[in-house]
């Protein structure tokens, strides 16, 4: 019951950035025609990405809600990471691409635009832009869902660059009615680089996390330290000698393999037994992390570990 209720919790959060990215885009190119400002142009072109990659990002939801089959007996989590890693690439270009053509623009002595529609647009996108990425943040906060995670903090990369844009609007409005008004037409593109600049590092932390997962890169040692604690306090029944901890994170699961080295005293009479010792260990582990999965096997040469 609980599962479902988080999976539906889950397709809500997702359809609503669905839904409001598609009404940003209309917003945002609305303005970037009415200001002409390259600054709103791009900020609806990011609003655009976002609406594509959350209508991406719902297909994913529901693949990876599936169980195991004969094409991918793993399951569907994979997809998880490789879609957030794509998420990350495109907002890497499109940052990129923007400031490229803000240098562009300078060169060219800069762009003129509508600043007092411009401060109105600014003012609507970053309260839209903050609430969305709160509300999710919020919402999602109990959920084992990394495209939520992404999808709020892409939200909040569009809310700091609305309110960049807007702090800058209204710094060129107030310089087009001083005697520097020569300069206003440069503040568009300079917003867009420093603004590009600024935004790359929370894409790029994404794209990392996103790609350790996709070549399965074990997590920080401090991560792994506190399962291997965690796992010894489920085997203090069980005489062994070491345990041998694989684990890789693929999107919401967290699988680990464990070889437990088994001293000279372990003794079991059937194969029940040490299935008895599987259950109650797994069990304690997901109830201490629901987002793992174990496989448990016991041997006693170490070379079977390697």
């Amino acid at each position: 019951m609980a599962i479902g209720f988080h999976e539906q919790k889950e397709k809500r959060l997702l359809t609503l950035s669905f839904y409001v990215a598609g009404l940003f885009v209309f917003v945002a190119l609305g303005f970037a025609l009415i200001t002409h400002s390259a600054a709103i142009l791009f900020d609806g072109i990011y609003s655009l990405i976002a609406f594509f990659m959350a209508l991406l990002t719902l297909k994913v939801a529901n693949l990876v809600q599936k169980p195991d089959d004969d094409r991918f007996h793993f399951g569907y989590t994979a997809i998880e990471p490789t879609l957030n890693l794509f998420k990350s690439l495109i907002i890497i270009a499109t940052c990129l691409y923007a400031i490229v053509g803000s240098i562009d623009s300078l060169m060219t002595g800069g762009n003129s635009a509508e600043f007092g529609l411009a401060i109105i647009y600014g003012v609507i996108a970053t309260i839209g832009c903050f609430a969305v990425s709160s509300y999710m943040k919020y919402q999602g906060k109990n959920l084992r869902s990394d495209l939520v995670g992404v999808d709020a903090r892409t939200w909040f990369v569009d809310g700091v660059l609305s309110a960049s844009i807007l702090l800058g609007f209204c710094l060129a409005y107030f310089i087009e009615k001083t005697s520097f008004a020569g300069y206003a037409p440069f503040i568009d593109p300079l917003l867009l680089i420093v603004l590009g600049t600024a935004i790359l590092p929370i894409p790029a932390k994404i794209m990392l996390e996103s790609l350790n997962e996709v070549i399965n890169k074990a997590p920080p040692e401090a991560v792994t330290l506190v399962i291997e604690k965690k796992l010894k306090q489920t085997l203090v029944a069980v005489p062994y000698e070491h345990v041998e901890v694989r684990i890789s994170k693929s999107g919401r699961d967290l699988y680990i393999l464990v070889h437990i080295i088994v001293a000279e005293s372990f003794s079991v009479a059937t194969i029940s037994e040490l299935d008895d010792i599987r259950i109650s260990c797994e069990t304690a582990m997901r109830e201490w992390n629901p987002s793992i999965l174990m496989d448990i096997l016991f041997i006693k040469d170490p070379k079977l570990a390697g």
